[in-house]
C-alpha cells in the first residue's frame, strides 16, 4: 500500500522502504512511500547545512539517485536529499529526483535501473550507490562514455582505483577505518581475550566489505582474539536475528558480535537479548535504527558508529548541481566528499533517541 508522507512539527516521519521523490517546481514535495513509520526529529540533531555561494547555471535539474536496497538507512539520507532541493527552491532553482531501490540488493537490477534512466535522456546526473564494484563500473563507464554524467554517493564508492570514471564520490570514504574503529572497542572491552563473530552484510557491498576488512586486520593484531565465524545476512534483520542464535549455539563461549551494517545489529541484539546474555556476548555495530539503540541504552549493544546520512544527503544534491553544470572536481567540490562517522556508547543512547527519535523515557 502507498501512503503520502506526513510532515509534522519538528518530526519529519520516513518509512521503511524504498522512495520516489518528485518535486513539482515551487509545491511541495511529493513522495510515495511504502512500510512501517520511523519518526527523525532532524531539526534538533543536526546543525542545519546551507548552501554555499555557487550560483546555478540553470533553473531547473533533475537526478536519478539509486541506492543499493529499500532500508531505513537511507531514509536517513533523503532528509538531507529534501532539505537542499527546498534551499534551492527558495533560491528560484526548482529540482526533481528520483530515488528509488529494490527490496533486495542486486547489482544486476541496478545496472538495468541506470541503464533505463540514461537511455531516457532525462537526467542531468545519475548518482549511484555501488551495489557491486565489479559488475557495476564497467556500466558507469560506458555510461560516462555516452556522455551521461554519473557520480556516486552514500555509503559505498567506485573510484579511480577501480577504474571507474564516475566524477565524484559524497559519502563514507573510510568504511575500512570505521571497522576498526569498531573491534578496536569491542577488543578493550574484552580485554583483547576472546572468541568473536561478524555479520557482514552483502557480498560485494563496498562498505560491507571495507569494514570486514578493517576488522579482520585489527583482530590479527591480537593473538588471543579469535573470529571463529563470518556469515553474509545480506542486511537482513531476520537473516542476521537466525545466524546470531547459530553462532550462540554453536559457540557457548562466545564474547563478541561484530556488526557490519545498520540491520544485523538489531538482528544480533535481538538474538543476544533472548539468549540472556547481554553480558556475556558484547556486540558493537552501525547507526541509527530505534531497536539498535535501544539496546544500546540497555546494555545489549556495547557501540555503534552512527554515520551522518543527512550530510551524505544534502551534499549529494549540491554535488550533482555542480557536475549539472559542467563542473569538475576541484576548489568547487572535491571528487570524494567525506562524511563524518561519530561512535557512541551506553551514555550516548538516551540523547540520540531524544534527538532522532522524540523518545523522552
Amino acid at each position: 500500500m502507498k501512503h503520502q508522507l506526513k510532515i509534522f512539527f519538528f518530526f519529519l516521519v520516513f518509512f521503511i522502504t524504498g522512495c520516489s521523490y518528485k518535486n513539482q517546481q515551487n509545491k511541495n514535495l511529493k513522495k510515495q512511500i511504502t512500510g512501517d513509520t520511523v519518526a527523525l526529529d532532524a531539526e534538533r540533531f543536526h546543525l542545519k547545512p546551507v548552501l554555499d555561494s555557487y550560483i546555478p547555471q540553470k533553473k531547473s535539474y533533475n537526478f536519478y539517485l539509486t541506492y543499493k536496497t529499500a532500508h531505513p538507512w537511507w531514509n536517513a539520507v533523503a532528509l538531507g536529499i529534501e532539505d537542499a532541493v527546498k534551499q534551492f527552491e527558495q533560491a528560484g532553482v526548482f529540482i526533481t529526483y528520483d530515488y528509488l531501490a529494490p527490496e533486495k540488493m542486486s547489482a544486476m537490477d541496478q545496472i538495468e535501473r541506470i541503464q533505463k534512466a540514461a537511455a531516457s535522456h532525462s537526467y542531468d546526473v545519475i548518482g549511484v550507490d555501488v551495489a557491486d564494484i565489479q559488475i557495476v563500473t564497467p556500466v558507469i563507464n560506458r555510461l560516462m562514455d555516452s556522455g551521461q554524467k554519473v557520480m556516486t554517493f552514500s555509503s559505498s564508492d567506485s573510484g579511480k582505483e577501480n577504474n571507474c570514471k564516475r566524477i565524484a564520490y559524497v559519502g563514507n570514504t573510510h568504511n575500512y577505518e570505521d571497522g576498526k574503529i569498531l573491534v578496536e572497542s569491542l577488543c578493550k572491552r574484552l580485554d583483547y581475550t576472546g572468541r568473536i563473530a561478524m555479520l557482514v552484510g552483502n557480498h560485494g557491498a563496498p562498505c560491507h566489505e571495507e569494514r570486514a576488512l578493517g576488522a579482520k586486520a585489527v583482530f590479527a593484531k591480537y593473538p588471543r582474539i579469535e573470529l571463529v565465524a563470518v556469515e553474509y545476512d545480506e542486511d537482513l534483520e531476520d537473516k542476521a536475528y537466525e545466524f546470531s542464535k547459530v553462532f550462540i549455539a554453536e559457540y557457548p563461549d562466545l564474547s563478541g558480535i561484530i556488526c557490519c551494517n545498520m540491520s544485523n545489529s538489531v538482528g544480533a541484539g535481538r538474538a543476544v537479548k533472548e539468549a540472556g546474555k547481554a553480558d556475556e556476548i558484547i556486540i558493537t555495530g552501525m547507526d541509527h535504527d530505534r531497536r539498535a539503540l535501544e539496546y544500546l541504552r540497555d546494555g545489549v549493544i556495547y557501540a555503534l558508529a552512527l554515520q551522518d546520512c543527512y550530510a551524505i544527503g544534502f551534499d549529494t544534491i549540491t554535488t550533482a548541481v555542480k557536475i549539472a553544470d559542467g563542473l569538475l572536481p576541484g576548489t568547487l567540490f572535491p571528487e570524494k566528499t567525506e562524511e563524518t562517522t561519530t561512535v557512541f556508547f551506553q551514555k550516548d543512547a538516551d540523547w540520540l533517541l531524544r534527538s532522532l527519535y522524540g523518545v523522552t523515557e
